[in-house]
């Protein structure tokens, strides 16, 4: 928090930051946005724009400050992904939806088989649940769930949502995903069925200009949120992981100690 039957996420797409995205070269990069790519069927909102005002409530869907008291019904991001490992671009883009959703609770959900990586190789379930389970702890509003490394065979995200939302039955659910992922989304052929789930937010890197990836999301279906620039990818830290150099302030502090006290992405 997938492609015959609704995959997880994009083909090779590393960990694109969401169930269906797994955000591994992380879509926080770049310069100026670009409106026209979001023009069509998606709105587009910048932290830096967001005022004290607007957030009290004079723009329709930016929230109030924290502190508020918790929604009813609750509001709750899903954040799914590899997280092979989870690095600091995929917490920044969860509290940034947090922030500006004024979401209660973001559930990071690793996935347990990703059908994009069948043919790699991937950390085992444990250990990726683990580095996640530290990397989070610190917000309060961030929790990981098990059901996908618990279900057995492929993960796909209709599951994801299906699982989620019975668990929280009265819940209004946002689908955290990578832009770049919005096209492979708009291809499964549960879309239907998981728009009624969730509302879908795409992070997208500063300067984006991919029309083509989300200019044909039905309107209203999705949304898109530019969040800070973070060049951070698990790729590029497992590969520096296994030539041993330093993978410091890419990732949190625990998840350095877990990677270097369990020996992982060793050559």
């Amino acid at each position: 928090m997938t492609v015959d039957g609704t995959p997880a996420a994009r083909p090779d797409a590393g960990d694109r930051a969401a169930t269906g995205t797994d955000a591994d070269a992380s879509p926080y990069e770049g310069g100026a946005a670009d409106r026209e790519a979001v023009a069509k069927g998606m709105r587009l909102r910048r932290m830096s724009e967001l005022t004290l005002n607007e957030a009290d409530g004079m723009t329709p869907g930016i929230p109030a400050r924290p502190g508020r008291p918790k929604h009813d019904p609750p509001r709750i991001g899903i954040m799914g992904g590899t997280f092979d490992p989870i690095h600091n671009g995929h917490l920044v883009a969860a509290s940034e939806v947090a922030w500006v959703y004024d979401l209660d609770e973001v559930i990071f959900v690793p996935t347990g088989r990703p059908v994009f990586k069948l043919d790699k190789e991937v950390t085992n379930a444990e250990d990726r649940y683990l580095m996640t389970v530290i990397a989070t702890a610190p917000n309060p509003k961030f929790t990981v769930s098990r059901v996908d490394i618990d279900r057995p065979g492929i993960t796909y995200t209709i599951d994801t949502l299906r699982d989620i939302r019975a668990q929280y039955p009265s819940a209004e659910l946002f689908f955290i995903t990578g832009a770049d992922a919005v096209t492979e989304i708009l291809r499964w052929k549960d879309v239907d069925r998981m728009r009624d789930y969730a509302h879908f937010v795409a992070v997208t890197r500063p300067g984006y200009s991919d029309p083509g990836a989300i200019r044909h999301a039905p309107e209203g279906m999705v949304d898109a949120l530019e969040i800070p620039a973070l060049a951070i990818s698990s790729t590029d830290i497992r590969h520096r992981a296994s030539l041993s150099e330093p993978v410091w302030y890419l990732v949190p502090d625990g998840v350095v100690q877990y990677i270097a006290k369990h020996g992982l992405y060793r050559r």
